[in-house]
């Protein structure tokens, strides 16, 4: 009774500690990862495609200012002509000629006609329409329209007082800076026309409006191609530099998931030294404290069956020696647990260390019809070990081997040299494979907490001082699922403990 209250007493202090592992361990799962790629990838491309966007727009808004300003000057420059033209070789000569100006006359609108259409002859112009200051169209390289009334409005109110300028007519349309127009495109150029004064730089009186269409679609379909080359070629260089960006994201993501990971296991690890610490502090004193009465309830139970007086007395002491002795082995395997490994180590062979395992199990085996079978594998090589604690740890591993298979098996033990990196020496490793029912999924990750176990008498103290003799030889061992539905206990060892200036 005295020894299920001891461990009552301990497992009581280690539940307590568990709901703030558990809760800190939950808080970790439910942490959403920073996904560093996801949100490079769509703020790229959301400035990647915005930028273009702008500096596409941008190229093309200057061209097509670049497009007017070039065709205004090309079309001022021909009205500025057209009107000298016209003024001296029309207006003047059919004045002289006829004292007054009626183009319903049919020898002066052929001649006008003849001196505009020499004049525009090898210039990229449409039509040429000339407004009377009624706003009448008196002349047009296209005469359907030719006596009507213009409907010009502020435009002919401008050129009439004196000022040129032109505007460009058509439907304009874009979608991410990619513009297009939609049907012809125009230039209209709107131009005053005065009579001309001999030998002067003063303009005379404004007699008319020229109204100059030029036709810059094709221009203006140059001016497109050049855009979408431009947005293409920037899209295209753009995304080769997003593809590299992203390849150096996925590195970085990979390492910051990496170096958290790492940084979780030393916080559970971190986590449970503390707790193991508190523990042994705990289990150590609590171990002295029974181990010295519980020796002297021993020996005196030993006096008491040999002076006992009838066979009842003599049985009741020997149960007293059976139990006090079981709660010493019990104390002991507490004190195991919090007293830290010191090694001693020498060279050795781990084969001679598991051949004696098994040698001592043998009888154990035969009782329960387990087969034995060996695989060594090492070759010629020593390890630098402590053999005593090591034996220690393969006995507990092959007792839990054994009792895993209640109604016979095969326990193989198999030994290898390993390479876990490029960097380091091989490293032995040694398989303990048996063909029992194996371990549950749902409690593999708490095989090495202190005191779980699913044995009605165990203390859960078997694997902890597996765990902890094997770290103290700068090892590793792990519980896996067999390749014969058992389970496989593998440990890896180094051939030489490091120096303490590397383990610094």
């Amino acid at each position: 009774m005295r020894q299920d209250g001891l461990k009552n007493s301990i497992l009581m202090h280690v539940q307590a500690q568990e709901p703030a592992a558990e809760h800190a361990k939950r808080r970790l799962d439910r942490a959403k990862p920073f996904r560093l790629v996801k949100h490079v990838a769509v703020s790229s491309l959301l400035v990647i495609v915005v930028s273009t966007a702008l500096l596409s727009s941008f190229l093309s808004n200057r061209a097509k200012k670049i497009l007017l300003a070039k065709s205004e000057q090309y079309a001022f420059l021909v009205a500025e002509n057209l009107n000298h033209q016209v003024f001296y070789w029309f207006t003047i000569p059919t004045l002289i000629a006829e004292g007054k100006i009626r183009l319903r006359r049919k020898n002066q609108y052929e001649l006008l006609d003849k001196v505009v259409r020499n004049t525009i002859h090898g210039f990229a112009i449409e039509r040429v329409d000339i407004y009377d200051p009624q706003q009448i169209l008196t002349y047009s390289t296209e005469q359907e329209q030719i006596g009507s009334k213009g409907k010009l409005g502020e435009r002919f109110e401008r050129a009439f007082r004196g000022e040129s300028f032109s505007v460009m007519e058509g439907r304009d349309r874009s979608i991410l800076g990619i513009s297009w127009h939609e049907g012809p495109t125009k230039l209209k150029t709107y131009f005053p026309m005065w009579a001309e004064r001999p030998l002067s730089w003063k303009r005379g009186k404004v007699l008319g409006v020229f109204e100059i269409t030029q036709d810059v679609t094709a221009d203006y379909e140059n001016i497109r191609r050049f855009q979408l080359i431009i947005f293409s070629s920037i899209m295209i260089c753009v995304g080769v530099i997003f593809a590299a960006l992203l390849t150096i994201v996925h590195r970085a993501e990979r390492i910051l998931e990496a170096r958290a990971r790492e940084r979780r296991r030393l916080e559970e690890e971190l986590h449970q030294a503390e707790r193991l610490a508190a523990l042994g502090e705990m289990i150590a004193g609590i171990s002295h404290e029974i181990k010295n009465p519980l020796g002297i309830i021993r020996s005196t139970a030993e006096l008491m069956e040999k002076r006992a007086a009838d066979e009842r007395q003599q049985k009741l002491s020997s149960i007293i020696v059976e139990e006090a002795t079981r709660l010493n082995n019990i104390v002991t395997e507490f004190m195991d647990f919090a007293r830290p490994k010191t090694l001693q180590p020498s060279e050795c062979r781990v084969e001679d260390l598991l051949d004696r395992n098994l040698e001592v199990l043998q009888a154990e085996c035969q009782r329960r019809g387990i087969e034995v079978e060996r695989d060594y594998r090492t070759g010629d090589y020593t390890l630098e070990s402590d053999p005593n604690l090591l034996y220690r740890a393969f006995l507990n591993l092959f007792s839990n081997a054994i009792q895993a298979m209640n109604g016979g098996g095969t326990l193989r033990v198999s030994t290898s040299l390993v390479m876990l990196d490029g960097r380091s020496g091989p490293w032995l490793e040694v398989r303990i494979e048996d063909s029992g029912a194996g371990i549950p999924e749902e409690i593999r990750h708490k095989i090495f907490n202190p005191f779980f176990t699913t044995r009605e008498r165990g203390t859960g103290l078997g694997l902890p001082i597996v765990q902890t003799i094997i770290q103290s030889h700068h090892g590793s061992v792990a519980l896996e699922p067999g390749s014969r539905g058992g389970t496989v206990a593998v440990v890896r060892l180094p051939l030489h403990q490091p120096k303490a200036e590397e383990r610094e």
